[in-house]
């Protein structure tokens, strides 16, 4: 069902052109927008609905941010806890967040992971197994039973390989290495999308009944992130806020308290994830005093307690002038066995062992390091829809499962969870007719890209370099820790900034120049909605702390919703739902993880 036609001069004229951009229009019944867990889960579910999609991916097939979630997937399976149990996960995932997620979401989560687990082992995911045969469990932190399924520390890359093999057995269509830039929206209905081959340059117009946004979220705006840089700008909900969407909570940033640190790793390394499993499997945290500091922060669930507490602590030591000469602490292993550590381990191991460090003989330089976006799209958990016609979200684009700080192990769970309920959602709306096209949208069209042809000009602003400047202006006034004055300040030059995008030197489309051009657009908006969340909320939960409003305050148990209006970026506030009274029940009994059972 997916119709490419090249568009030539008499049919560019009857579409309301009037330039002298060529460009390809590709008809599909859904665009799918994002080749990565989330997005090929969605695409497999309307394939086995008898509705093929599109996907669309940035980089190669099975090059996507989905490789680099190491530690693993959530699902109540008890095979370690027999008392464990979906409401008790969703108690946990409400607590991490500290309730400003959508409780019906997290339920709807949480109730379906033990047969998302099993369909991918059946599809042929390589889950680490018990002596018995059961999916392997095992600790994540902040999580009250071991529930954490993994594939060593590679559960990503085997999730989405095993993701890519089903959709390709049903012969899902997919096209690489395409950039999209604007959504074709009037702000009540989509009706398809714009972009460009990064490999040749030409333009491409998407036409679809619906579109589904799958392409992450937000957190390598920061200058130290664990994403590779081209990835993670913000495309998703600036993609979705420009089309008229909502977005929602941008400001909890996750920042995941092991990143790597230190000159003797490299700087292609710098702020790259030490996955969570290290801790799961029974990592120690040390100061450069020796003194294993998560004591003094929390004694009882230690370097297991939420991300957020351990961020904060790592980050405390540093300012504290107890950190290394490299601005970090130490993640130690060692006293594991070797054979342990690489059977658990194995990709953290090698990737050490090429740096030369053996994690069986001695510790690793770690820091604090943006990981992840619980902010993004406002949307319907039981159908993905935004608010727009026509236009849906899943995975990290979307906010809500989360709340103020994810729980280790939930990124992946809600990519397949959700994934399936969208796919399944759309393939019974059918859209197998595309609107008809307005005239407004077709002279859009033509404007978006006589823009992107004026931003390949020789301007006077280098890209990456204000990529950069974006990057460091972020880390100063909305990183970790965070106050009115110093938000105020980013405001102000982000304006600045924002005023010197406007004179690019993009370069050729098919340059990484014009790609982070495109990119620092998405990224702008998404910046403005952190720094203006962050200011507005006046409290400190989760992974925002405002150092002259610390502690939680009731008052504040509210999303922040940000909406596009002719004044700019407005911000309103609604209150989450309730828990139903099965997870209210798992609440109340006070589950909780005892690390000590580890030692």
């Amino acid at each position: 069902m997916t119709r490419n036609r090249s568009v030539g001069d008499d049919e560019r004229a009857i579409d309301g052109g009037g330039t002298d951009t060529d460009y390809d229009v590709v008809e599909t019944p859904v665009l799918v927008i994002g080749a990565g867990a989330a997005g090929a889960r969605t695409a497999i579910s309307l394939a086995e609905n008898g509705v093929l999609p599109l996907v669309i991916g940035k980089r190669g097939h099975g090059d996507a941010h989905t490789t680099w979630a190491a530690g693993g997937i959530n699902a109540a399976l008890g095979s370690r806890d027999l008392e464990d149990s979906p409401a008790i996960h969703a108690a946990d995932t409400l607590n991490e967040g500290h309730f400003l997620n959508d409780p019906a979401g997290v339920e709807t989560v949480t109730d379906v992971m033990s047969d998302r687990i099993r369909e991918l082992e059946e599809w042929g995911t390589p889950f680490n197994t018990t002596d018995d045969g059961a999916v392997e469990q095992r600790y994540f932190g902040a999580q009250s039973f071991r529930r954490t399924c993994f594939v060593g520390d590679r559960t990503g890359e085997a999730i989405l390989e095993t993701l890519i093999g089903k959709a390709q057995e049903l012969g899902v269509p997919y096209r690489e290495n395409v950039q999209i830039t604007k959504l074709l929206s009037d702000g009540e209905r989509v009706y398809g999308a714009l972009g460009y081959d990064m490999e040749n340059g030409s333009y491409r117009c998407f036409r679809a009944g619906a579109v589904v946004l799958a392409a992450g979220g937000y957190s390598a705006v920061y200058d130290r992130h664990s994403s590779r840089d081209e990835e993670n700008n913000g495309d998703g909900p600036a993609l979705a806020y420009d089309a008229g969407a909502r977005l929602m909570d941008a400001e909890f940033v996750q920042f995941h308290p092991t990143g790597m640190v230190g000159e003797r790793y490299g700087e292609q390394w710098e702020g790259r994830l030490v996955t969570e499993a290290v801790r799961g499997e029974g990592g120690y945290l040390f100061n450069a005093e020796g003194e294993r500091f998560m004591e003094r922060y929390s004694p009882e669930q230690m370097e297991l307690d939420a991300r957020d507490v351990v961020a904060r602590a790592i980050a405390r030591e540093i300012a504290e002038n107890r950190g290394t000469e490299n601005g970090g602490v130490y993640l130690d292993i060692s006293h594991r066995e070797q054979s342990f550590i690489k059977e658990r381990l194995p990709s953290m191991y090698e990737r050490f062992a090429e740096l030369g460090v053996d994690l069986a003989e001695e510790p690793v330089e770690v820091a604090p390091t943006a990981h992840y976006s619980m902010g993004g799209v406002d949307i319907d958990f039981e159908t993905g829809e935004t608010g727009v016609e026509g236009l849906y979200a899943v995975g990290e684009t979307t906010a809500g499962i989360h709340g103020a700080n994810r729980l280790g192990g939930n990124s992946l769970a809600e990519t397949v969870a959700l994934g399936k309920i969208v796919g399944d959602h759309l393939a019974e709306e059918g859209f197998a007719d595309l609107p008809a096209l307005p005239a407004s949208q077709k002279r859009l069209a033509e404007e978006h890209f006589a823009g992107l042809e004026a931003m390949a000009g020789e301007g006077s602003e280098d890209p990456e370099h204000l990529i950069e400047e974006l990057g460091d202006l972020l880390e100063t006034y909305a990183g970790i820790l965070r106050e009115e004055g110093g938000l105020s300040e980013g405001l102000d030059a982000l304006a600045d900034l924002r005023e010197r995008a406007g004179d690019l030197a993009g370069g050729e489309r098919t340059s990484r120049s014009f790609e982070y051009a495109v990119d620092l657009g998405f990224s702008l908006t998404v910046a403005e909605a952190v720094l203006r969340g962050a200011r507005e909320r006046r409290e400190s939960r989760g992974a925002h702390f405002r150092t002259d409003f610390e502690g939680k305050r009731e008052e504040w148990r509210r999303n922040l919703l940000y909406e596009r209006s002719l004044e700019g970026m407005s911000l309103e506030t609604r209150v989450p739902g309730e828990p139903s009274s099965a997870i209210q029940e798992a609440l109340d009994a006070g589950y909780e993880l005892d690390y000590h059972q580890l030692e």
